[in-house]
C-alpha cells in the first residue's frame, strides 16, 4: 500500500509527495519529534562532554574527534541529500552510520533535523539511534577501571600531541 500527497514540481506539473509506504516510513509528527529529540540529545552530550573537558576527566583530543566527525558526518549527509535530489550515485547508508559510531553521530543529527534527510526512514532510525547508544557506551566505558588505563594513555598521547 502506498499513501501519498499530490503537488506539483518547479514547472507545475503535478507529482507525489510525502510518498509512504506500509511500514517503511514515520509519519512527518514523529520524525520531527525523533529529530528534536535527537537534536535536543546532542546538544546536552556536547555541552556535557566539553564539561567532562574543563575539568580534566576527558582529554580535549576526544571533543576535537566528535566536533570532527560530526563535520564529516554533516558533510557526507548533505552530499547525499544533494545526490537524491539529483538522481546521482547515493552514500551508503551503512557509511552514514560508521560515521555516526566513530562519533559523528551528534552532526548526523543535526544534518537530519535541518536537511530533513534519512530522518523519516524507520530503518534507519533504528540503527542510527542503535550507533548512538554504542558510542555513548563506548564513551562511558573510558570512566570504568579498564577504560580509565586507555583514558591515562590517550591523555599521555594528547599531551605529548600539544607539547610539539
Amino acid at each position: 500500500m502506498v499513501a501519498y500527497e499530490i503537488g506539483t514540481d518547479a514547472n507545475g506539473r503535478v507529482r507525489a509527495e510525502r510518498v509512504v509506504f506500509a511500514g517503511e516510513r514515520l509519519p512527518w509528527n514523529a520524525s520531527f519529534q525523533l529529530g528534536y529529540v535527537a537534536l535536543t540529545f546532542a546538544g546536552i552530550f556536547l555541552v556535557v562532554l566539553a564539561g567532562a573537558v574543563v575539568f580534566g576527566k576527558l582529554p580535549s583530543l576526544i571533543l576535537w574527534l566528535y566536533f570532527v566527525a560530526s563535520a564529516v558526518a554533516f558533510v557526507a549527509y548533505s552530499l547525499d541529500k544533494s545526490a537524491a535530489k539529483q538522481g546521482r550515485w547515493r552514500t551508503q547508508e551503512s557509511t552514514l552510520h560508521l560515521f555516526g559510531l566513530v562519533g559523528g553521530w551528534p552532526g548526523a543529527a543535526v544534518a537530519q533535523s535541518l536537511l530533513r534527510h534519512k530522518s523519516r526512514k524507520q530503518s534507519f532510525q533504528v540503527v542510527f539511534w542503535f550507533t548512538i547508544v554504542l558510542n555513548c557506551s563506548a564513551l562511558g566505558w573510558l570512566f570504568s577501571p579498564s577504560g580509565a588505563v586507555v583514558l591515562r594513555a590517550i591523555f599521555e598521547m594528547s599531551r605529548e600531541l600539544t607539547n610539539r
